[in-house]
């Protein structure tokens, strides 16, 4: 029996990475359907194989997380993908998937793409507002920090994600000479891009491997503890003094640090306020969870 990395599955038919690099195409055995598991595109799995035809998908390791749209297990960072020209970055979209990584103990990367033809506005609001994270300027046409996102890549599993039309697919022809991937064109009159990835599929690159991803969501907002939600804001971490309620909100109460930081400019207004639209949203939801 033999470790595998599950590549790829169609229809019935699995591609499976082996511990010594081959590729090694598999079904899956019945007894999945009666333990209602679905072998998923970055499982870990063992595979045995046969005197003749395909070799067996014979069980699935645990799995440490799963997403469900797109559905991708064992995902170790996920790469955020903005646009730093058109279409316009949707930052409230970008705040609420790096939540939903953290929940599921992935690392966020946001990365600024088309550095070609940025707009400097986007491109300071993007290096002010995250600048407690890792974070990646790079273009898919000229080359520009290509060379650092390889690195971030080493031995790790990635999932590319963002809005349609930031570039993911052209970020990774760019990788992978030999994929040539659909680019999706801007629409002229809506700035919006159409979707051009059918399906998800990782390809092995120096140690690990990359996913590119058939769209951007994750699945409904699980709700949080205020503890949670505040600690996945790493720049709350850098308050003067500490807030007088551990579970403070940081909106209307009294000795706030957080505010403090705000006040003195530490914080961004912009991610401050998106803050509050999401913990709001996510009390209400907290609120009525029994309803």
């Amino acid at each position: 029996m033999e470790n595998g990395l599950l590549l790829k599955g169609v229809g019935s038919f699995y591609e499976v990475l082996t511990e010594s690099g081959e590729t090694v195409t598999c079904k899956a055995r019945g007894v999945f359907r009666k333990q209602n598991l679905v072998p998923t595109v970055g499982d870990r799995v063992r595979l045995e194989r046969q005197p003749q035809g395909y070799a067996l998908l014979s069980e699935i390791l645990p799995r440490k997380n799963l997403l469900v749209r797109p559905p991708v297990a064992n995902i170790d960072q996920i790469l955020l993908v903005l646009a730093a020209s058109a279409p316009e970055p949707d930052w409230l979209l970008l705040d609420q998937m790096i939540l939903q990584a953290k929940r599921l103990g992935i690392e966020p990367i946001p990365v600024l793409n088309k550095m070609d033809c940025a707009d400097g506005s986007i491109v300071g609001q993007f290096a002010k507002e995250y600048a407690a994270f890792q974070t990646l300027s790079v273009s898919a046409a000229t080359g520009e920090g290509l060379n650092q996102l390889r690195n971030v890549l080493k031995g790790r599993v990635t999932c590319f994600a963002g809005q349609s039309a930031v570039g993911k697919s052209s970020l990774l022809n760019a990788l992978f000479s030999e994929l040539n991937l659909e680019t999706g064109e801007l629409s002229e009159k809506t700035e919006r891009g159409r979707h051009t990835t059918r399906h998800a599929e990782l390809w092995p690159l120096a140690g690990g491997a990359v996913l590119d991803t058939p769209g951007f969501s994750f699945y409904e907002s699980p709700i949080w503890e205020q503890q949670e939600l505040n600690a996945c804001y790493p720049e709350f971490s850098k308050t003067p003094f500490p807030c007088r309620y551990p579970d403070c909100m940081h909106d209307t109460e009294p000795e706030c640090g957080v505010k403090a930081l705000l006040d003195d400019g530490s914080l961004s207004s912009g991610r401050y306020e998106r803050y509050l639209t999401l913990a709001r949203e996510n009390q209400q939801r907290r609120k009525h969870r029994y309803d």
